[in-house]
Formats: C-alpha cells, sequence, structure tokens
C-alpha cells in the first residue's frame, strides 16, 4: 500500500509541476506587463507636464510680442538692460536679484533693433511671469531668440549671466539647433539626449519648442528636466528578481543597473567604450535592443532565449524613451518547483498519516481491548466494581466484556443503596459552599475593579502612546532586515567556489574577478550601515520600553505617598518627549519647529512632566492628520520663567478646537477623536495640579490650529535649594 501510494505521489508532483510552471509563467508575464505600463505612466508624467507648459509659455510669447508691437521699446528697456564695456548686454547690476528675476544675455555683435528690443522685452516678461511657479518641477525656464539672447530663470545659479564670457553662444548646441526649422520641420516640442550639467554634476534633459511668427522663427522657449530621480527609481523600484533599464531609439543609454554613465557623457549601446568591444553587459544589452526594434506594434512582452530572460517594454510619451523590465526565466521555475516540492512534501505526509492510522486501529481493536480486560481483573480483585469492557462488538471479545460487566455489576448492587445515600448528601453539602465562594468572590472582584478603574485607564492610555512608537521602531528595523541584501554574499561565495582552483588568476585577470573585492568591500560597508540603523532603531525601543515603566512606576505611586521633587533640565526633558514621540512625528510627515530656552535645574517631578509632553505632542501629531503635508507643523517653546512660572507650548496648525471645546477639553472621557478615549488631558491636567502648576488650551477656532501650555512654579537655584 505504501509503495502505490508512493507512485501516484510522484505522478501528481510531476504533473502539478508542469500546470502550475505554466500558470506562474502566464501570470508572471501578466504581472510584467502590467508593472511596465503602470510605470511608464508615472515617469511620463513630468515629460508632458513640460510639453503642456510649453504651450502655455508660446501662446503668452506671442501675445506678448504682438502687444509690444505698436509700442515704444526704448524706455522700459534701457530701465531693464544695459550695453557693458565688453560689448555684451546684460541685465541692470542695480537691484538685480537673480534668485527672483531672469537674466539676460546677448552676445557681442547682436544688431539690435526696435523689433529685437520688442522681443527681447517679452521674453523677459513671459519668463518673469511663469519662471516662479515652474521651478518647483523643472530646474529652469529660459527664451533663445536666434539672434543670440538668452533670458533665463535660473535661481540656482543667480550670477550666470554676470559671469558669462563675452564670447559665449548656444547657437551650436543642441537643445537650440533641435529647434532650428530644417531639423524640426514640423515646429513640435522636441527633447535632447541626457548630459551631465557641469556645475552642478546633475543629469539632465531639456525640452524646446520653437516659435514662428509670419513664418519666421523669432524665438524658442525651453525648460530643463533633472533625472536623478528617475534613474534612481528606474534602478530601485522593480519587481522581486527583476531589473529595469531605459534608453533612447538612437541607443543613448538612460538608466541600467550594472553600467554607469561617466565622464558627462551617456554611454550608447550602439557604441560601447573603447577596450570593452561588444563583451558582457554591452552584449546583452545589444541584444535587448535589438529586440525591442524588431518587435510587432503592439507588442509588450518579449522573450530573449539567448540570456534565459523575458522582457516587458514600454514607451514613455514625450521624449520616446524605452522602459524595459528583464526577468529571468529562473524566477518563474523557481516558484513553480517551490510549489511542486510543497506538493511532494504533502504527499509523504499523506502516506505516513496511512501508516499512523493503520497502527491507531490495529492497537484500537486488538491491543487497548485486551489491556482492558487485564485492568478490569486487576480491579475487581482490589475491589472495584465500575469496570468498563467493549461489550458492544460482535465477536468473541464483545461477548467475554457483556459477561464480565454483569458480573461486576451484580457485585456492585450490594454496596449501591448506601453508597447513594451518602453522596447525595456530600453532593449538596459540596454544592452550597460553591455558591458561598462564587458570590464572595464577585464581591471582592466588583471592589476590586472600581478602585483599579481610573489607574488602568491613565496606564493603558499612556503605556498606548509609548507603544505606538515601539511599534513603528519595530517595524522599521523589521524592514531594514528584510531588506538586508544577504544573498550576495552566497553568491560572490559561489563564484570564487567555482574558480577555486585558479583564483589568483581569475582575482587580477578576470573582469568579474576584479569587481569581486570592491563589490565586497561596498557590501561589508553597507552591512555596516544597516547594522548601526538596527541598533539606532533598538535604542530607540529600549528607551520606550524604560519610559513605559516610568509611566506604571507613576501610577503606582498614586496610592502612596508623593514623590520626592528632583532637579530636572526641562530642555532635556522636552527633547527626551520628542524623541518618545519621533517615530509617529516622522510616519505622520511632521515637521517640528524648537525653540528652547537654557535654564537652570527646576526641581520637580520629571516622570509626570515627561508624561504630560509626551501626551501633548502625540495629540498635536494626531491632530495634523487632516492637515496637507507641507502644512503639518510643531512648534515646541521653553520660556524663561517670568512673575515665578516658567511656560512651555506645545503649538500645532492642525484642526484647531471650537470655542465651545475649550471649557470640556480636559474633563474625563471627552475627546475629539474618532479614535480616542480622553484619558491624556484629563490625567494631564491633574498631574499638571500636582506639580503646583496648571495645563491650558488656547484656538482661535476651527482650521486655526491649537495651543497648549504647561505652568510650573519657578523658584530660582536659592528657592530650589
Amino acid at each position: 500500500m505504501g509503495v502505490r501510494i508512493a507512485v501516484i505521489i510522484a505522478l501528481a508532483t510531476f504533473f502539478s509541476y508542469l500546470h502550475i510552471f505554466h500558470a506562474m509563467r502566464a501570470q508572471a508575464l501578466a504581472q510584467l506587463e502590467r508593472h511596465v505600463v503602470d510605470r511608464s505612466q508615472r515617469e511620463q508624467e513630468i515629460f508632458l507636464l513640460a510639453q503642456d507648459n510649453h504651450v502655455a509659455l508660446k501662446q503668452a510669447l506671442r501675445e506678448r510680442i504682438e502687444a509690444w508691437s505698436q509700442k515704444d521699446p526704448q524706455p522700459q528697456f534701457d530701465t531693464l538692460f544695459a550695453r557693458m564695456p565688453d560689448g555684451t548686454l546684460r541685465n541692470q547690476f542695480q537691484g538685480f536679484d537673480g534668485t527672483r528675476m531672469p537674466q539676460v544675455f546677448v552676445a557681442k555683435g547682436v544688431p539690435v533693433d526696435d523689433g529685437f528690443r520688442r522681443r527681447l522685452i517679452a521674453a523677459y516678461e513671459v519668463t518673469a511671469q511663469y519662471g516662479p511657479p515652474l521651478h518647483a518641477r523643472f530646474t529652469d525656464t529660459y527664451v533663445m531668440l536666434p539672434e543670440g539672447a538668452l533670458v533665463m530663470y535660473w535661481p540656482k545659479a543667480p550670477t550666470w549671466s554676470r559671469d558669462a564670457e563675452a564670447t559665449y553662444s548656444f547657437l551650436t548646441l543642441d537643445y537650440f539647433t533641435d529647434s532650428l526649422v530644417q531639423n524640426n520641420p514640423q515646429r513640435k516640442t522636441g527633447w535632447t539626449g541626457i548630459y551631465e550639467d557641469e556645475p552642478s554634476k546633475l543629469w539632465l534633459s531639456s525640452c524646446t519648442t520653437p516659435l514662428d511668427l509670419d513664418g519666421r522663427h523669432v524665438a524658442s522657449v525651453g525648460s530643463d528636466v533633472l533625472l536623478e530621480e528617475l534613474m534612481d527609481r528606474t534602478l530601485s523600484d522593480h519587481l522581486p528578481g527583476a531589473y529595469n533599464v531605459l534608453f533612447r531609439d538612437d541607443g543613448q543609454l538612460v538608466a541600467h543597473p550594472f553600467l554607469k554613465n561617466k565622464g558627462g557623457e551617456a554611454l550608447n549601446i550602439l557604441s560601447p567604450p573603447p577596450g570593452e568591444g561588444t563583451t558582457g553587459q554591452h552584449t546583452h544589452l545589444r541584444d535587448i535592443f535589438d529586440q525591442v526594434r524588431a518587435r510587432a506594434p503592439g507588442q509588450s512582452v518579449l522573450e530573449l532565449p539567448k540570456h534565459g530572460e523575458y522582457l516587458a517594454v514600454a514607451r514613455l510619451e514625450g521624449p520616446g524613451w524605452n522602459l524595459v523590465t528583464m526577468m529571468p526565466e529562473e524566477v518563474v521555475s523557481s516558484a513553480a518547483l517551490a510549489a511542486s516540492r510543497y506538493v511532494l512534501v504533502f504527499g509523504l505526509a499523506s502516506l505516513l498519516l496511512e501508516l499512523a492510522i493503520m497502527y491507531w486501529v490495529l492497537k484500537q481493536q486488538i491491543t487497548r481491548p485486551l489491556g482492558a480486560f487485564t485492568q478490569a481483573a486487576d480491579q475487581l480483585a482490589a475491589g472495584g466494581f465500575n469496570v468498563t469492557l467493549p461489550s458492544s462488538r460482535d465477536d468473541e471479545l464483545g461477548r467475554l466484556g457483556a459477561a464480565f460487566q454483569h458480573m461486576a455489576q451484580k457485585l456492585q448492587q450490594r454496596e449501591e443503596a448506601l453508597r447513594q445515600a451518602n453522596e447525595g448528601l456530600e453532593q449538596r453539602v459540596e454544592e452550597r459552599t460553591r455558591e458561598l465562594k462564587e458570590v464572595h468572590q464577585q464581591l471582592v472582584q466588583s471592589a476590586r475593579q472600581a478602585g483599579m478603574a481610573e489607574i488602568a485607564t491613565n496606564v493603558l492610555h499612556n503605556v498606548g502612546n509609548v507603544l505606538n512608537s515601539v511599534q513603528t521602531a519595530a517595524v522599521l528595523a523589521r524592514e531594514r532586515v528584510s531588506g538586508m541584501k544577504l544573498e550576495q554574499v552566497g553568491r560572490v561565495a559561489s563564484l570564487l567556489e567555482q574558480h577555486r582552483d585558479n583564483l589568483g588568476h581569475f582575482l587580477t585577470q578576470t573582469e568579474r574577478g576584479q569587481k569581486a573585492m570592491p563589490f565586497l568591500s561596498q557590501l561589508s560597508q553597507n552591512l555596516v550601515d544597516e547594522r548601526q540603523e538596527l541598533l539606532s532603531l533598538l535604542e530607540d525601543v529600549n528607551r520606550y520600553t524604560e519610559h513605559i515603566g516610568s509611566v506604571v512606576k507613576l501610577q503606582q505611586d498614586y496610592a502612596r505617598l508623593p514623590r520626592l521633587h528632583e532637579p530636572v533640565l526641562l530642555e532635556e526633558l522636552v527633547r527626551d518627549a520628542l524623541r518618545i514621540n519621533a517615530a509617529g512625528l516622522s510616519r505622520h510627515q511632521v515637521q517640528v519647529e524648537q525653540h528652547l530656552n537654557a535654564l537652570p535645574p527646576v526641581h520637580t517631578d520629571r516622570n509626570k512632566v515627561l508624561m504630560i509632553l509626551v501626551n501633548l505632542i502625540s495629540n498635536a501629531k494626531y491632530a495634523l492628520d487632516a492637515s496637507p503635508q507641507q502644512e503639518r507643523r510643531i512648534t515646541v517653546r521653553l520660556e524663561p520663567p517670568a512673575g515665578g512660572q516658567l511656560r512651555i507650548e506645545v503649538h500645532d496648525t492642525g484642526v484647531g478646537l471650537a470655542p465651545e471645546m475649550l471649557t470640556r477639553i480636559f474633563q474625563y472621557g471627552f475627546t475629539t477623536r474618532q479614535q480616542g478615549h480622553g484619558f491624556g488631558l484629563h490625567s494631564s491636567a491633574l498631574a499638571a495640579q500636582e506639580l503646583g502648576g496648571s495645563l491650558t488650551a488656547h484656538s482661535e477656532g476651527l482650521g486655526h490650529g491649537a495651543t497648549f501650555v504647561l505652568e510650573l512654579p519657578y523658584h530660582g537655584p536659592q528657592g530650589a535649594a
């Protein structure tokens, strides 16, 4: 029976593997296609936004030029621009601020007439109007005149127009030549290749749109788009086991996880760097490029058998770049093998279960009944008559059990009457005793619950605030541990094991071997950094746990004498409260401003003050949930003492408080949050009164934020002593 089941399990595992492999392959390819389509739609938004902005810029520039066609440009021109000793035209230096105004540069020798003046003034006005709002998404905004004039809003380089050489000219650069009629007969918006900006070392792509009036090219509007975030997302945001590649139709490489653009110039798939030939990664890239270029219209998922990979491709509208996601075949097959292994293990477990059932049946039907007869005989010999034997079976054991039980019943009947009388009396006494004990226990429990209710609610509320931070730190630590790339160590070890016999030659003479040691060094540094992050998170958890103990100890002390005051540095205590809430504040993306004056030590109860501050900061954090992310701000102030009192203010820019709430905010059980309990502010106000101070709330109404002020007595160094 075991052999037959094993054969069935093997066949089921084989056919399950085939079915699971084909099903998972189809599912993985569908997921791959959805992933690349979704990514392309998100990544192309910045490029489509640039093109839409250029439509508005082009129309605005056309209207400004037409508006100036009937005006005298000379007064306005002389007010804005000045002829320099080197023959160039630049901004008037008096009152000029390059961080808020457009910069103007006209090369030496450019003829200046009224038509040129009107277009230059129009370009300056359009750039001044649209440049600042567009700066949030684009590095700069500029207008180029074909005579050699440039009007640009570039806050990161406010003195560019003043520092530019007199011989500077953009007329030969790609972002200008792409807008000429011979290079752009359709007069559409064009995108340059990627390039590294020399001063900032940032990778950019320029977008330019020509403007023609009366059949003549009069200007071009342009913007530069930062590509650092797009490159980072392309390399880091990918499906498990897959990676992304981004390149143009002409072979220019935008982003690749293993090849980096160097020297300010982008790599080209069709032209590998000198010395590399067509080997390694460039050969792989060339095969990907050829496969993408040869695909049928509408086909987005392709197979690369030569390298054992599947790829999905989508185009980014605007620049027309190709976003390709690569997935190795082993990613699909490994999942199928894992599922088949589960089927095999489940089958083996079923086989063992069947054998166990057979053993159990034999034991129940033969071994255990014989043992029961032996025990029954011993029990009767010792004077026990209440025996149970398998008398319902229709065999010899059943008939023997029935006769044995009949004999025992006859012996038992002689003592049954007296035993029933004694057992009835004992049972009634036992039931009455149990009822009295239950009533007594209920009374004691009710008294204990009534006395512990308020302390329990305070403990749960204060400990709950800190546990939120502990949970957040634990989640961050788990994400750090799950994100550690430990599998890379195994891959390098396997690679070194494969070349054990010629390890020296492999490490010094081969391309992969030369990269092994730097990779190990970098991996070691990454592991050290991850360990430091985990240690920091564990230190936060330890500090939060210590605060939980302090809160519990504080609530326990309510039943005893008041605690002795101790010297406390309130500045450090405020920072401790912010650190306890740091994880929650970071999760809610809240900005914190600290205005803490250094004060001498104050004699007070450290744990009570810390409990009040933690509650106030936690409540302020939740009050900011409905506010926009850029407006979430908490301001904490520690002011010098005045009139024998010192003040600690916690102000938030959240939902605020209605006037009728200010009189009820500290009542027990009152809360404005849907999941709140109304314990925090109530217990905090009581603690402030016990310290000899007060806790008050102020708000100008709903939507205007709220301010909570904790006032504590201050007697100066001599009085404190």
